[in-house]
């Protein structure tokens, strides 16, 4: 359904549940491939994933203006550290005003410049995002996902085992997620290292790609693995701030 137009807290709401549950169905589609339609799954996945970009911009968009205006905030704030060795020992406080004046004004032009075309950006994605839910392309989406509770197009060897058959694409999800955590950099390593945040980020999708597999054959959340995913997405923030 199109997020009910009564209020932007409401509609943001309802944009990121359906941008979640896009995500959900798609890595359940792609972990119990073998065990559907690959053609109908595949096509089913492409079309998820064009939704869950076009709903993805606009709150991309919005988290990186707050983001990036809180820090300059912060950085017009408090004075700066001074380089080592530079900064003499009785160097006036009028010095220490004049450089917060000085990072005021520039970080306020630049808070106007980003906001501006973040602003723009944001809007346009947006509208692109409205535009998409009032497509036919999207009522197609949705109907073929309004299905999926009644009429899985299951592979041809599939039927009769369908328990065992899920049961085995989640213990692969398992597998890969335990060796991917395995391969991670130890505790002592450098916190933020650029060279390593690949590995983390393929831990965070392997983890919920376990987490949507663990969902569908036992049919409940394991909270381990939800705070598990918050920690990793709290680790993608600070690599993206």
């Amino acid at each position: 359904r199109q997020p009910a137009d009564s209020g932007g807290h409401d509609a943001a709401a309802a944009t990121r549940a359906l941008r979640r549950s896009a995500r959900r169905i798609s890595g359940s589609l792609h972990t119990f491939r073998a065990a559907l339609d690959p053609l109908w799954a595949d096509q089913l996945r492409a079309e998820l994933a064009w939704l869950s970009g076009i709903l993805a911009r606009e709150h991309a968009y919005a988290n990186r203006l707050t983001r990036l205006v809180e820090a300059l905030h912060q950085l017009s704030g408090p004075a700066l550290p001074a380089a080592r060795g530079v900064r003499a020992a009785g160097e006036s406080a009028a010095s220490d005003a004049q450089g917060r004046a000085a990072l005021g004004v520039g970080a306020a032009r630049a808070g106007a410049l980003l906001e501006r075309r973040l602003t723009l950006a944001r809007t346009r994605s947006h509208s692109a995002a409205l535009q998409a839910l009032g497509s036919s392309r999207f009522h197609a989406v949705a109907d073929a996902v309004a299905l999926l509770a009644s009429d899985v197009p299951l592979s041809p060897g599939t039927s009769g085992r369908t328990a065992e058959a899920l049961l085995e694409p989640a213990e692969r999800a398992e597998q890969r997620l335990l060796t991917a955590v395995a391969a991670l950099p130890p505790d002592d390593t450098e916190p933020y290292n650029e060279a390593q945040d690949a590995s983390w980020h393929q831990a965070r999708l392997l983890l919920r790609l376990h987490r949507y597999a663990h969902e569908v054959v036992l049919g409940a959340a394991d909270p381990a693995l939800t705070g598990a995913g918050h920690a990793l997405d709290l680790h993608r923030d600070a690599v993206e701030a």
